[in-house]
């Protein structure tokens, strides 16, 4: 075989490379290239050494295996958020509770929880709209484990359906501000969408894109 038949087999090598099953990153084209130009460029009575040529295709044989391996990586993770999805699908039409502090009021009362916060004693219900101005404030009967706002407003008019509005639990012991809290807010689950990032996403009667990790059943 002459220093031509070389050269070309070589190059044949490359070529079939540059195509590698699964796709390629930035990084791993920008190699190809390279290694590609130093072949076509060689001097041809002084090809280059078989030593750096076999340590170079060692080199671009990893990558492509760590190339490969995010490949498969990527499928297991699409199949994943496909399996969620799936899941998340069973929750169609089903009663829960999401813990928010937008809603959508759609002319029905709303149901809500909360998680008492340490040495508190008073817990009042706040309701700001879209301006941030506050509306309703109420202070909340801690005995009781389940509230209700049935969107009435200072002003004695009726809150607007299909308004968005804030409603947050603020927490004392006496005059001392604890904190504020969002509520667990019931209500049923009318479409699923997925997120950006490939995550399942429930969207309910007074709130959209919710992620699955905030949402809990409750039993009817």
């Amino acid at each position: 075989m002459d220093i031509a038949d070389i050269t070309a087999n070589q190059q044949t090598t490359i070529n079939s490379a540059l195509n590698p099953e699964g796709g390629s990153g930035e990084e791993f084209n920008n190699f190809l290239q390279l290694l590609t130009a130093q072949i076509q460029n060689q001097d041809p009575l002084a090809p280059l050494d078989s030593t750096q040529f076999v340590e170079q295709l060692a080199t671009f044989s990893t990558l492509e295996q760590q190339v490969r391996s995010n490949s498969n990586l990527e499928g297991i993770a699409q199949g994943i958020n496909e399996l969620q999805s799936l899941v998340a699908s069973q929750w169609l039409g089903q009663t829960v509770s999401v813990e928010s502090s937008d809603l959508t009021f759609n002319g029905q009362p709303v149901d809500f929880s909360f998680t008492e916060l340490a040495d508190a004693d008073r817990a009042v219900l706040t309701v700001r709209d879209s301006q941030n101005r506050v509306i309703w404030s109420e202070v909340l009967d801690q005995d009781q484990d389940t509230h209700q706002w049935n969107g009435q407003t200072a002003s004695g008019a009726a809150a607007i359906s299909g308004a968005s509005y804030q409603i947050s639990i603020d927490q004392f012991q006496g005059d001392d501000f604890l904190g504020s809290t969002p509520p667990r807010i019931t209500t049923t689950v009318t479409d699923v969408s997925t997120a950006e990032d490939g995550t399942p996403q429930l969207g309910t009667e007074m709130s959209d894109n919710v992620s699955l990790a905030t949402v809990q059943r409750v039993d009817p």
